[in-house]
């Protein structure tokens, strides 16, 4: 079993033991009345819900031209490997984002998924679905035919959705390391145990995924701007250049 205490001080580790991560988060809730963190945790919520959504309907259309037994299979190890790829990229993001330049990078990379969701939410269909993720006949993803084949495509859109979930909670909450906590276990938590009701939601109700990718957009507009000029806890690009 995950150790909770472990992830939570390995994922925030500017703050020390576990007491001081316990402080920050009821700091930042007892002031989530403020523009500032209420901003910040609206746009964790919502980035959590679409990242957890889309990667359930990735899956699900990938796998969609399989035999159901394969197809099953194939779904299991998307979203197990989606859950088990969020928990280890929530364990090194704040570290990675010390790193000069890494904003920037994080922030066009979320741009770039920003692109992709637009083209998903646009597009129509182009794979049946899988009976089991309700809200994946309309992704514009083309299904794979063999089981490996779908095992590798599943595998290879994980990664790249699941950093881009943690990038995107961590560009989105900075500043307020209590609700930076609490939206990477959430990230987990909706991943884990209700990506395939998010997804189907999100399909029935567009504006929710039209606000999800609004906010993703900002997010990572913010992070372009941060990582180029820099802030009080990161070295701008731009500071190699004067």
């Amino acid at each position: 079993m995950i150790d909770i205490f472990s992830f939570l001080a390995a994922a925030t580790p500017g703050l020390g033991s576990l007491s001081d991560i316990w402080a920050a988060i009821v700091h930042d809730f007892q002031n989530i009345g403020t523009p500032a963190a209420m901003a910040a945790f609206g746009q964790v919520i919502l980035i959590d819900l679409v990242f957890a959504a889309d990667n359930a309907i990735v899956v699900g259309a990938l796998a969609g031209g399989l035999p159901p037994e394969q197809r099953r299979k194939v779904i299991l190890i998307g979203i197990g490997a989606a859950l088990v790829l969020r928990i280890l990229f929530a364990l090194i993001v704040v570290q990675l984002l010390q790193i000069v330049g890494l904003v920037l990078a994080g922030g066009l990379l979320l741009l770039w998924v920003a692109w992709n969701f637009y083209r998903e939410i646009f597009h129509s269909g182009e794979s049946a679905g899988s009976p089991e993720i309700e809200g994946d006949e309309h992704s514009g993803i083309k299904p794979t035919k063999t089981f490996w084949g779908a095992v590798w495509a599943v595998t290879a859109a994980d990664v790249s959705m699941s950093l881009d979930n943690v990038l995107g909670v961590a560009g989105a909450a900075r500043e307020h390391p209590g609700i930076l906590v609490v939206g990477l276990l959430l990230s987990v938590a909706l991943m884990g145990l209700a990506a395939n009701v998010i997804a189907k939601y999100i399909e029935r109700y567009k504006w929710i995924a039209y606000l999800g990718l609004a906010v993703i957009v900002y997010v990572a507009g913010k992070m372009i701007y941060t990582g180029w000029v820099g802030d009080n806890q990161t070295i701008g690009v731009m500071s190699f250049f004067g």
